[in-house]
């Protein structure tokens, strides 16, 4: 498993509050900084495990939101 070796940066401010943007959104910054198949399933997995305020705790600990 491959992490980037910077926490990318993802703007959600003025997006929609929509799970799956969040989703879509830190997926491809993950991709984007180098992380590999293995490593942005895990956070997607993760994410997914659990309510909305879970899924932006998870999304925190893997890049930085703005």
């Amino acid at each position: 498993m491959i992490a980037p070796e910077n926490k990318p940066e993802v703007i959600l401010l003025g997006e929609d509050g929509n799970a799956f943007v969040v989703l879509a959104k830190t997926m491809k910054a993950l991709r984007k900084a180098g992380a590999d198949k293995e490593y942005v399933e895990t956070y997607k997995r993760e994410a997914c495990a659990g309510d909305y305020d879970h899924l932006l705790q998870i999304t925190m600990q893997y890049v930085d939101v703005c």
